[in-house]
């Protein structure tokens, strides 16, 4: 009689608590009666337990008399919440305080013919192709940032891909638990959110710039296929130099919508730009607002015209008449950032913590949908005056998030600004015009 009893009240107690707009107690407990009771704003039904033990007939009944009586109480409790949050949406709508919708449409061009973002899952993978200095850099960074669930690394040279695989997972204890395969094989890069490209041919002593891009072009057709077979959905980055063709060749070779293949452009060629201006005048980096843009190398544009410290564009503060002085100045500086790699290689052979800094810079933004501006290589033809039939890639400050290039930012460029951009979509046109692709 009694055991039916408890049943019964079982039963109405999970009928009742249902009722109750999907709310759900849920008990703990501890020790054969010491429980608390809580009443967690979930879906679903009460916790029942099983009716083998005793005990727990009593805990049904204590979580239906906790539901039950909490019910109006936590009604008006949803009421009131729901309340505010209808008040805080209203506040925080520009739109009903006058800010035109089409506010963002101005400031960023979206990108043509662009992909969605592959389907979100919880496993995050990143591959980094090649073991070189520079690879290995890229792919510190991104393990001690903790910025994925897998890595995997592909080289060539099968001994020291294994030599750098061990000596990552012997560090396991001190940095965020990520699995770490590496193979000469690309079926170790399937199912990769983003494949980072970072193997390249290096310039022999006398060869021409046209013979190496062919050397590099016999390469990427060993590495870009695969990595689009294996990983389908994938984002390309390329950062092997010269970044601008090879990301183009990389596009061609994957068959990728163009939105999904970016190089890292200059990305750092900023930061460096921002690092000198902040040095000078004794500020944070990041306070410091500034692009290089076009060719990666000895071409690359700055954007004087844009440049804000704190909000407050340099080229205000000067009077015309120190704004022509200043010209030859500025082009001293812009030279300085495109010479400061150069130094870097003279001092120690190879450029590689600050590649790697910026690489995983970018890989955060794609994988985290950020929506951040970081000035990277893509394909430009449409943009800032170059013409439509002219399929380049050079960098612009674009809209990065998980499906790859979102938009591109409408910065008012000078008039010598645009012709110099302009200048270096020629030379990469007619470059590329010369690989046959």
């Amino acid at each position: 009689m009694v055991s039916s009893l408890v049943s019964s009240a079982s039963t109405e107690a999970r009928t009742r608590t249902n009722a109750l707009a999907g709310l759900s107690v849920g008990l703990h407990r501890r020790n054969f009666g010491n429980f608390h009771g809580y009443v967690p704003y979930l879906k679903g039904t009460v916790w029942i337990s099983s009716p083998l033990r005793p005990q727990n007939h009593f805990l049904s009944l204590f979580a239906y008399k906790v539901g039950f009586a909490g019910a109006k109480a936590d009604r008006r409790s949803l009421v009131s919440i729901r309340s505010q949050s209808e008040k805080m949406k209203k506040v925080s709508s520009l739109t009903e305080l006058g800010f035109a919708d089409d506010v963002h449409r101005a400031l960023f061009r979206p990108i043509q013919q662009a992909a969605p973002p592959s389907p979100t899952k919880r496993h995050t993978k990143i591959s980094v192709i090649g073991a070189g200095n520079v690879g290995m850099a890229i792919a510190q960074t991104i393990l001690t940032q903790d910025l994925t669930d897998e890595l995997a690394l592909v080289d060539a040279k099968p001994d020291k891909l294994r030599g750098e695989m061990l000596d990552l997972q012997h560090a396991a204890a001190f940095l965020p638990r990520t699995r770490i395969l590496a193979s000469p094989d690309y079926a170790v890069t399937v199912d990769s959110d983003i494949c980072i490209i970072t193997a390249g041919a290096r310039q022999i002593p006398g060869e021409t710039r046209l013979n190496l891009l062919q050397r590099n072009l016999s390469l990427f057709k060993e590495i870009v296929p695969p990595l689009a077979r294996y990983s389908p959905g994938a984002l390309l980055l390329v950062v092997s130099n010269p970044v601008d063709v090879l990301t183009y060749i990389a596009w061609k070779l994957s068959g990728f919508p163009p939105n999904r293949v970016i190089g890292s452009g200059t990305n750092l060629d900023s930061s460096r730009f921002r690092f000198l201006l902040a040095d000078h005048l004794e500020v944070n980096a990041q306070d410091v607002q500034a692009y290089m843009v076009g060719e990666h190398g000895d071409s690359s544009v700055a954007l004087w015209s844009s440049i804000s410290v704190g909000g407050v564009p340099i080229l205000s503060q000067f009077t015309k008449d120190v704004a022509a002085i200043e010209q030859g100045v500025l082009e001293r500086i812009r030279k300085a950032v495109v010479d400061s790699a150069y130094e870097v290689i003279r001092l120690k052979g190879y450029t590689s913590w600050a590649i790697g800094y910026s690489v995983a810079s970018l890989a955060r933004s794609l994988l985290r949908d950020q929506h951040r501006i970081h000035p990277v290589s893509l394909l430009a033809n449409g943009f800032y005056g170059i013409p439509d039939d002219r399929e380049v890639f050079l960098s612009l400050p674009a809209q990065l998030g998980r499906s790859g290039i979102l938009s591109v930012a409408n910065i008012q460029l000078t008039e010598e600004e645009a012709g110099r951009l302009r200048r270096s979509a020629d030379a990469l046109w007619d470059l590329q015009q010369k690989l046959g692709l």
